[in-house]
């Protein structure tokens, strides 16, 4: 039987007891195995439970097709029903499943993932047209699928996203479920302590915007915030951002400062300077670097930039944590903003 897309999910996580043989396909990867998963689930809760689950594979049943009804047939030492997932499945196991539908052995859950299949054809034919096995198709989602998915992940977590940060993080999704799960989950963690995921919270963990995460850092270092450059700090390393983007981010951010310091010091207002700077100060943080630029001195910014080198240096040529050093280095360059 064929299972429609908008009963997919409901399907998986909850599939008909007499259920006995289920193929999950199609080209999104992370989608299939999620759902093959969910059917998997509705059986024995944990997958690598050796008793109650068998792991296979097309080249395992091709060399050996009696393995399928071996598997299916097996009684649990543990007791209760089994599961038996067959992985990277293709059209040259057609008439494998053909035969065991005809006389399936036991009474174990088999399920199937398969990449995109063509239609009419092969293992798809087959199970869309058995009354006694399930083909779930797995597509790429959709917009409006994606905002479902979205709000489910942050709801679990705790979280309620605001419109415009929900609407940026579906642009930035839906190539594969897999890799959605995974953005979704650094996103979640990004937000950990918050009530609501905000559209900057989105911009500074999905996509390209390791630099947003790394500017954050650098305007809580320069103004002298040690709680903000905390949990900026935490965000970076659970972001998996390289300790060396971070220094080379600041060192590049400390440069900018000492060239509109140079610039006021021959007379011209700050605010003209830091206009004049390629690339522009994003306008949400034209007000934070006008103060850091205020509040930093020639003599300091070279202070820090040596600093910066050195955690540099440290972190490449010595067995010292390259974190630790770099936080301990931004810390330093927050408590010489703080001084008077």
């Amino acid at each position: 039987m064929i299972v429609k897309s908008h009963e997919a999910d409901r399907f998986a996580a909850n599939p008909p007891k007499a259920l006995r043989v289920a193929l999950v396909f199609g080209p999104d990867a992370g989608l299939v195995q999620e759902r093959a998963e969910k059917l998997l689930k509705s059986v024995v809760a944990d997958l690598t439970d050796a008793f109650n689950v068998s792991d296979l594979n097309e080249s395992t049943l091709v060399s050996d097709p009696a393995r399928l009804s071996d598997e299916a047939a097996a009684i649990s030492m543990m007791g209760g029903r089994r599961v038996v997932r067959v992985r990277n499945a293709g059209n040259n196991l057609a008439d494998l499943f053909e035969e065991f539908l005809e006389d399936p052995k036991g009474d174990a859950l088999v399920v199937v993932e398969a990449g995109d299949l063509a239609k009419g054809t092969g293992l798809r034919k087959l199970f869309e047209g058995d009354d006694h096995a399930a083909a779930i198709a797995c597509y790429a989602d959709t917009a409006r699928n994606l905002e479902d998915v979205v709000r489910d992940a942050m709801r679990g977590a705790g979280l309620s996203i605001a419109p415009d940060a929900l609407a940026d993080a579906v642009s930035r999704l839906g190539s594969d479920r897999g890799v959605t799960r995974r953005e979704l989950e650094k996103l979640v963690l990004y937000a950990q302590g918050q009530k609501s995921v905000s559209l900057a919270d989105v911009q500074a963990v999905m996509g390209d915007e390791a630099e947003a995460r790394t500017e954050e850092a650098s305007d809580a270092a320069c103004s002298g915030d040690f709680s903000r450059l905390d949990l900026a700090l935490e965000r970076l390393w659970v972001a998996d951002t390289s300790v060396a983007q971070v220094l080379r981010g600041a060192m590049g951010h400390f440069q900018r400062l000492a060239t509109v310091r140079e610039n006021v010091n021959r007379g011209e207002p700050v605010e003209t300077a830091i206009k004049k700077l390629r690339p522009p100060i994003h306008f949400l943080r034209e007000q934070s670097f006008k103060a850091q630029a205020n509040r930093w001195n020639d003599a300091r910014l070279a202070d820090a930039l040596d600093m910066l080198l050195e955690a540099e240096a440290l972190s490449r040529t010595t067995g010292v944590p390259a974190q630790a050093v770099c936080g301990r280095t931004l810390m330093n360059i927050a408590a010489l903003a703080r001084a008077r």
